[in-house]
């Protein structure tokens, strides 16, 4: 359960508004856990970032979304359902296909904030039921240790359990000091950056441990274009998602958090754009090349490559 101080700031937010590492099989490797500790510095303007709607301290949000993720690991599947209509699994079985992870040969993949596993295993199912790739490696990073645990045991039912395809490893992906510069082929992120403090900074990481030539591609919420939508989705969300969340998990506060934070990720072209400021290169600024719209932006999937 959230702490009450993150309780009563998820509240707050609420009635604002209510519209390379070593590879580990048996234990996770811990790469970093947190973000570089400026406070050393003294300011008289303490740094801010947004925790749903509420304004906190940029060094308070990593633990205040920690608690939500630690509070929702069990039921994260439960989480996505409810807040994609039950079809976040369509969506990432698209996104995983469009990589064609395999399609030249053994990858070296890093999946960020990838706890759970899920896009980690469907990258290493798609090399090997569509290429006959048994090479291809995932390395899972995720700043969450429940979220870890769950993808640990997800892959403890499946074939790559105990060989040299897969690792977890608790890491910030804000501050991946422990992973090499150009060590990597396919650098994930699905569902995970929008929890970041820092975007600049997940962003800057991905493009150093990236090898030159390796692709970004990230899958997040996204900002729905078609007014009619909009507005039922909103309607959706602010009604229907948190009550999901007292009634089938018993936590209304971290759904809440979880909906406000979605509405705070910048639009789409707004990322494309931070993606480009961090060194990457994109497609066009529109649907179909620099990101991909699912279900009319409810999601958005945006690649780009590190030259």
């Amino acid at each position: 359960m959230l702490s009450t101080s993150t309780r009563q700031g998820l509240r707050l937010a609420s009635r604002i508004s209510r519209s390379t590492a070593p590879r580990v099989l048996s234990q996770y490797a811990r790469a970093s856990t947190s973000a570089p500790n400026s406070s050393s510095q003294p300011s008289t303007d303490p740094r801010t970032a947004s925790f749903g709607f509420r304004t906190v301290p940029e060094d308070a949000k990593e633990g205040m979304v920690k608690e939500v993720f630690d509070s929702v690991a069990s039921n994260y599947d439960l989480m996505n359902d409810a807040t994609s209509f039950g079809v976040h699994r369509l969506w990432k079985d698209s996104f995983v296909s469009s990589l064609r992870p395999g399609r030249k040969g053994p990858m070296k993949c890093i999946d960020v904030a990838g706890g759970t596993g899920d896009i980690a295993l469907r990258i290493l199912d798609h090399a090997r039921e569509t290429y006959a790739d048994r090479e291809t490696t995932v390395d899972i990073a995720d700043i969450n240790a429940e979220m870890l645990k769950e993808g640990f045991r997800r892959f403890k039912k499946t074939m790559y359990h105990n060989t040299p395809q897969v690792a977890f490893h608790e890491a910030n992906a804000q501050e991946m000091s422990a992973f090499p510069d150009n060590t990597y082929d396919l650098y994930t992120i699905a569902f995970g950056i929008r929890n970041c403090t820092s975007i600049p900074a997940v962003l800057k990481e991905a493009h150093r441990i990236l090898k030159p030539g390796g692709t970004f591609a990230c899958l997040e919420f996204s900002r729905v274009n078609n007014p009619l939508l909009s507005t039922l989705y909103d309607q959706y969300s602010f009604s229907v998602i948190p009550l999901m969340g007292t009634v089938l998990a018993g936590d209304r506060d971290s759904y809440q958090y979880l909906v406000e934070s979605i509405r705070k990720f910048p639009p789409q072209t707004e990322f494309a754009q931070m993606i480009r400021d961090a060194g990457f290169a994109t497609g066009k600024d529109e649907d179909g090349g620099a990101w991909t719209d699912y279900w009319g932006g409810i999601a958005c999937v945006h690649k780009a490559v590190k030259l």
